[in-house]
């Protein structure tokens, strides 16, 4: 029986295939953090932890003269969002209904996408995750008012990386305001989106919750997302009128470069 307790759940084979499909569709345009950094697993439910190769002197061993120590590992942590389903809609998508209410589910998926943006970007002190801007040595960059002059700082932020040897390609992270304000923005004829992939030689993507933006090198190893059991959805418990669900994930994420990044923010 997996962990998940699906099978406890009164909910139909059609209404597991709604609300993944549903919860999918909601997730996939917020993970920003995951089109950026290298993805490693899903390792399962059961993988604890992340193997950093170090270890640390034990200096009381339990025997006079033999050397002790112990392994460095970085612990995963878990995520999760809780939403209700009610059991009258889930009658109606088996009888076929196609306007299912799913806003509890759409707000769960787009918080853990959040949580988990945050995390890897800004860091999070409490689950032992250095996050990619705090990790950065570079001084940030700050972004102008005007998204037509995104293009000359962001530029400047490639070059930083450039002169500390990191090559590209490079992505863009950019919280959703200046994403929009990029799309919508034409300079000199040309779109200014269309200008920053010239010059990242990568993707841009809309990150929620990041504030600013973040200029991320992909030549691979440099940041690693392990990911232990992928986002699936679960069951809590149920009465006569509600399903309770949730959204759950195990993962760690670790910086092993430091100077691949740097970030872009309000003067």
């Amino acid at each position: 029986m997996s962990h998940l307790f699906r099978s406890h759940a009164p909910i139909t084979d059609d209404g597991w295939h709604l609300i993944d499909e549903e919860a999918r569709t909601q997730l996939l345009p917020g993970l920003a953090a995951r089109k950026l950094v290298d993805f490693s697993g899903p390792l399962g439910w059961g993988h604890s932890a992340t193997n950093l190769g170090g270890t640390t002197e034990i200096t009381d061993p339990p025997v006079a003269d033999v050397a002790a120590r112990q392994r460095r590992v970085l612990p995963l942590v878990e995520l999760r969002s809780a939403f209700t389903v009610s059991r009258d809609e889930l009658a109606n998508a088996d009888r076929g209904a196609l306007d299912v209410d799913l806003d509890d589910l759409d707000a769960a998926a787009q918080r853990i996408a959040v949580a988990e943006n945050v995390a890897v970007f800004d860091g999070w002190a409490a689950g032992g995750i250095v996050g990619i801007k705090a990790a950065s040595p570079h001084s940030p960059i700050a972004l102008p008012a005007n998204f037509a002059e995104y293009p000359s700082h962001v530029a400047q932020g490639v070059e930083v990386l450039l002169r500390a040897g990191v090559t590209g390609p490079y992505g863009l992270a950019l919280g959703p305001g200046a994403y929009t304000g990029v799309v919508e923005t034409e300079h000199g004829g040309l779109v200014v989106f269309d200008h920053l992939r010239s010059i990242l030689g990568g993707p841009i993507v809309r990150a929620p919750g990041l504030d600013g933006a973040v200029v991320v090198s992909l030549r691979g190893g440099d940041f690693l997302f392990e990911s232990g059991q992928d986002l699936s959805v679960g069951y809590d418990h149920h009465d006569a009128d509600a399903v309770r669900l949730y959204i759950e994930e195990s993962f760690s994420f670790r910086v092993n470069a430091p100077e691949a990044a740097i970030a872009l923010g309000k003067a």
